[in-house]
């Protein structure tokens, strides 16, 4: 096994080192993509939430267990668009969604003149949830904490949790931010959502041209108060750990090497919840640059799940 090979595999998991090694080589061989574009079998729709329509892709068979992925603040569905198709292949059927006030979910939100709320998102999550049954969960960044509250009030319709480079810190989460966490305490929601949409328009992520030319693209549909009101809610991010850890809900704090924030502070999250960790060499993109390595620990997860 290569250097780079060892410093992927950290995930601190069990399971056969060819099929690690096997999703460390598919993540190396993926190329540029069209990723406003579905995959193939990919059924685009809307669904009725409490916040207004909300855009969905629903890949696989309806009948097959259902896994629900939910993008963070300036994402959207199509984040999961390699990750998608590997849990389809492998027997689940997959839907995501955007946020309210996100990309094709822009009209979707709070009355006019209030503001996006944690209970606002909650709700939207727990009626796709009611609406599906049962599912197996993956929050994306914010969308995380989100899941972390849905998990937390309702267990009986989560049958694992998945916390993909999820905030790790309660309270003011961006403190713990390398290198630049300190300057939390001096910016407003406002100026730090400034700052997110500086970082991800000049490419500070250098992705793939096509990559970045679609994330660009979003931020035409994309309510800008939403960003800042989600800003907001992640400095006021709330700790449900222990009551998560009673649920017995089997769970995964998955990450990258360079994310926003360090692994000690994920492994220290993954921690209070009881939950396995995974960390790759990539940063806070998982889901786009190592989907084979994050759906191998998922479906180990889900078999844990029964």
């Amino acid at each position: 096994m290569s250097i780079d090979e060892e410093r992927a595999d950290t995930s601190r998991s069990s399971g056969d080192p060819d099929s690690r090694r096997a999703a460390i080589a598919a993540d190396a061989a993926i190329g540029e993509l069209d990723w406003s574009v579905p995959p193939e079998g990919t059924v685009v729709g809307r669904f009725d939430a409490p916040s207004g329509s909300l855009a969905t892709w629903s890949m696989g068979d309806p009948g097959d267990p259902r896994v629900v992925l939910v993008p963070g603040v300036t994402g959207s569905k199509e984040d999961f668009v390699l990750l998608g198709p590997i849990l389809v292949a492998a027997g689940y059927s997959v839907l995501s969604y955007d946020l309210a006030g996100q990309y094709e979910s822009a009209d979707a939100g709070p009355p006019p003149g209030t503001a996006y709320t944690y209970d606002l998102f909650v709700d939207d999550l727990l009626a796709v949830l009611a609406a599906n049954g049962p599912s197996h969960l993956l929050g994306y960044s914010f969308a995380g904490t989100v899941a972390q509250l849905v998990a937390a009030r309702r267990p009986d319709l989560v049958r694992s949790l998945t916390l993909l480079t999820t905030p790790p810190l309660p309270g003011e989460t961006f403190r713990g931010v390398r290198m630049i966490g300190w300057l939390s305490r001096f910016t407003t929601a406002h100026q730090g959502a400034g700052l997110m949409i500086w970082g991800i328009v000049t490419n500070k992520n250098k992705v793939g041209p096509k990559r970045l030319e679609f994330v660009r693209s979003r931020f035409a549909l994309t309510s800008r108060e939403s960003i800042d009101d989600i800003i907001g809610l992640m400095r006021r991010t709330p700790d449900v750990a222990l009551q998560l850890r009673a649920t017995g809900i089997p769970m995964l704090v998955a990450t990258g090497e360079h994310d926003l924030w360090p692994v000690e502070l994920h492994a220290g999250f993954a921690e209070r919840l009881g939950a396995r960790l995974a960390v790759y060499r990539t940063g806070h993109s998982p889901c786009e640059t190592a989907p084979h390595q994050l759906a191998r620990d998922m479906l180990e997860l889900f078999a844990h799940a029964g």
